[in-house]
């Protein structure tokens, strides 16, 4: 099922790295099959960083050949102004949120002025406060569409544990508001298209390896690509096509 995938896109929490730490046989995996030739991409909902932070955390993880990495903040104010011209933007979540939308071309709308945002964008966000979360909120309860990066409702961290994900914030918003988000991220196709383009590959030719089965499985499947679930647990035989318990059975399969 593996042996002849030319490309692989790996998520990243989760799956390669818990917080700053990579899982057992991951680095080496993931540099076997750089070896072999096989192509090898990063793509991650990371409402918090560029592609360029991913890219050098795995340089400095010892992944120094890596060069495709994505986060949805690549193209999030992109989305913002195709489907609505340039905007007046609440942004709740990091500095890095704030600056992709601005970079766009979109007015930063602070959180006293929140009736004048014409867009709400939420990532995840370690600053928040219940002020904030109304402002989002009320925005986008008079109308303000509400487009977020991912809905992933947990942020994975060492130790196996968690912190909320950007999808708790956004589900606040979505039942105080009554409002449906729009995600630029996984399980979205764009960022797998992106991927795929930037491997040279076409979606059969490549296969998604993450620990989400609604996030990485759903939307490789929706890409037209083999999918891999990393479950070190063995939870959910079947979800994907391929179910490995470790990076040194994802080599084994991948014959690397």
């Amino acid at each position: 099922m593996l042996a002849d995938c030319r490309g692989f896109v790996f998520d990243l929490d989760g799956c390669v790295w818990q917080g700053n730490t990579l899982n057992p046989g991951a680095g080496e995996a993931l540099t076997a099959l750089h070896r072999a030739g096989r192509g090898v991409a990063f793509l991650t909902n990371n409402s918090r960083a560029r592609s360029r932070d991913v890219r050098d955390k795995l340089h400095r993880l010892g992944l120094t050949w890596v060069e495709h990495t994505l986060t949805p903040l690549e193209i999030l104010g992109r989305v913002i102004a195709e489907r609505f011209g340039r905007s007046r933007v609440l942004v709740i979540g990091a500095q890095e949120l704030i600056d992709v939308v601005a970079e766009a071309g979109h007015e930063i709308v602070g959180v006293p002025d929140f009736r004048k945002a014409s867009v709400v964008a939420i990532g995840n966000d370690f600053d928040l406060t219940y002020e904030r979360l109304g402002a989002a909120c009320r925005a986008a309860a008079a109308g303000a569409p509400l487009v977020t990066p991912n809905v992933d409702a947990r942020l994975p961290i060492e130790d196996g544990d968690f912190l909320p994900g950007c999808g708790a914030i956004v589900a606040a918003v979505v039942a105080a508001a009554g409002v449906s988000p729009i995600v630029v991220g996984k399980p979205e196709p764009p960022l797998f298209r992106i991927a795929l383009a930037r491997l040279g590959l076409a979606a059969d030719q490549a296969a998604m390896v993450g620990d989400s089965v609604e996030s990485d499985v759903a939307g490789g499947r929706r890409a037209g690509m083999r999918t891999v679930l990393y479950t070190p647990d063995g939870a959910a035989p079947g979800a994907a096509d391929v179910v490995v318990r470790s990076f040194a059975e994802l080599r084994v399969l991948a014959g690397v």
